[in-house]
């Protein structure tokens, strides 16, 4: 039936034929991820995707930085309440990057070709639809967001006025985010990097220049962020254009037919649900540290984006590498799929090791850095431990969600994805809190990965012999 309705128009006919040809001028693409060495992989894809990874950082970073050169430590907490909402966005933007990104992957290990125009075009319009709603929401009812969020009254108005200019950019992050991630599907990471990467440094030099520069303090740094995701939107269209027009969206693949929806979502829902239940979870801790003094809000949130610098590296060099992953697995490729999978777990073990001792050998200047304050300093060293500690277990955890996601096991991959999120993370928060007050709210996290990561192996364990088994 699926053929019939494909070939049934000269138009469509053609547009098929045009997909094919295209895909058949990028087949190096795919010999790469078949059989290219490991080392072709990373400069391929894992290192494109952990330099994005940086530059979203240094934009994570950049709000905290500048703002926080206004030594005023409220403003950096409204700003801290404020991410839970920017967080979900992105968890959205996932929902169709992910998914998409995931199906076609596995689409081309198959050599089935035939859905990707179908995949791109519902990933389109789900992301401006969404994006549109979210963002007209989230201004309206900024406010009561914001007391939600844990805002107290002498930053209320700061964190009101940040996301109310933050919701305009709600349609441009879910637009480019989602196809950030459809970009990578068929190996080649550089042209995804190229969005993200030119929106993002924007967004960077508008911090500096909206707050330092024209002393707009928490409503400049909104409007970085509005016009750098404007920007990496009009980028990933523009490269759309250019380079990789057989993933632009087409009014007649619109089809919502059960076939594309169901595995795009179904494989999003993962990092999905990882990414919003993450950002109530940090909304319920946000609440919980605020009501010990704005001081342990403010050293968390520092001490967090330190230690967000080694977990977004190694979930960067895992996403980028899970395209090779999903290509052997759709191609049956069973041995080279593992081969990739202990080589990456090998090396984000190694590297988050020696990123953690970096960071805590020179945790008292770094977190100087952000802002000069005696007790945020004081704090922040201690909860910067605490957020980098467990580098070493966070590579191992995300290379078995990588593996589950990657081979389709949707079902234990959101099981694991919500593990360190909410499932074991806002029980072991709540007990820590109880016991020890703001150090054990800081130390949550640890305890948390150390179990979870048993589960998560456990869970692996069980998928990967079903695997074995079944290629036996």
């Amino acid at each position: 039936m699926t053929s019939d309705r494909l070939h049934s128009t000269t138009e469509d006919g053609v547009m098929r034929e045009d997909v094919t040809t295209e895909y058949g001028a990028e087949s190096k693409n795919e010999r790469i991820l078949e059989t290219g060495s490991y080392l072709q992989l990373v400069l391929r894809l894992a290192l494109p995707a952990m330099i994005v990874i940086i530059v979203m950082v240094l934009y994570n970073l950049a709000d905290t930085f500048f703002i926080g050169q206004m030594g005023d430590p409220e403003k950096i907490a409204a700003i801290s309440v404020c991410m839970p909402v920017f967080t979900v966005l992105s968890g959205i933007g996932t929902l169709f990057g992910i998914g998409g990104g995931t199906v076609v992957s596995i689409a081309l290990g198959e050599k089935n070709r035939q859905q990707i125009g179908e995949i791109t075009a519902f990933c389109c319009m789900g992301t401006l639809l969404v994006g549109t709603v979210y963002g007209f929401l989230t201004g309206l009812f900024a406010e009561p967001l914001c007391r939600i969020l844990g805002a107290e009254e002498s930053f209320l108005a700061d964190a009101e006025r940040y996301l109310k200019i933050f919701a305009f950019s709600s349609p441009f992050v879910l637009f480019s985010t989602a196809y950030g991630s459809i970009l990578r599907s068929d190996g080649e990471a550089a042209t995804a990097m190229l969005a993200n990467l030119g929106g993002t440094l924007l967004n960077i030099v508008l911090d500096a220049l909206f707050i330092l520069g024209l002393h707009m303090d928490v409503a400049g740094a909104a409007a970085a962020t509005v016009i750098g995701n404007v920007f990496s939107a009009v980028l990933v269209l523009l490269l759309l254009l250019k380079k990789k027009q057989v993933f632009l969206p087409h009014r007649q693949n619109l089809h919502f037919r059960r076939e594309v929806v169901v595995p795009v979502l179904t494989l999003g829902l993962p990092m999905t649900f990882s990414t919003i239940l993450g950002s109530v979870s940090n909304a319920v801790q946000n609440r919980m540290m605020v009501a010990h003094g704005s001081v342990f809000l403010t050293a968390q949130s520092v001490a967090g984006k330190l230690g967000l610098i080694i977990t977004m590296l190694i979930m960067g060099f895992c996403m980028g590498l899970q395209p090779a992953v999903s290509y052997n697995f759709g191609g049956k490729n069973y041995k080279r799929m593992y081969e990739i999978l202990w080589k990456t777990a090998a090396f984000t073990l190694t590297a988050g090791t020696l990123l953690a001792l970096c960071v805590y050998l020179n945790r008292a200047r770094l977190v100087a850095a952000f802002i000069q304050d005696e007790g945020v300093i004081r704090y922040g060293q201690i909860f910067v431990l605490a957020n980098i500690c467990v580098a070493p277990v966070y590579a191992v955890y995300q290379t078995f969600q990588t593996f589950l996601q990657a081979t389709g096991k949707a079902d234990y991959a959101i099981i694991v994805s919500l593990l360190d999120k909410g499932l074991v993370f806002l029980p072991v928060l709540a007990v820590m809190n109880g016991l020890y007050g703001a150090y054990g709210i800081a130390f949550s996290h640890a305890a948390t990965m150390i179990l979870s990561v048993i589960i998560a192996g456990g869970l692996t364990m069980l998928w990967s012999r079903t695997l074995r088994s079944s290629s036996a």
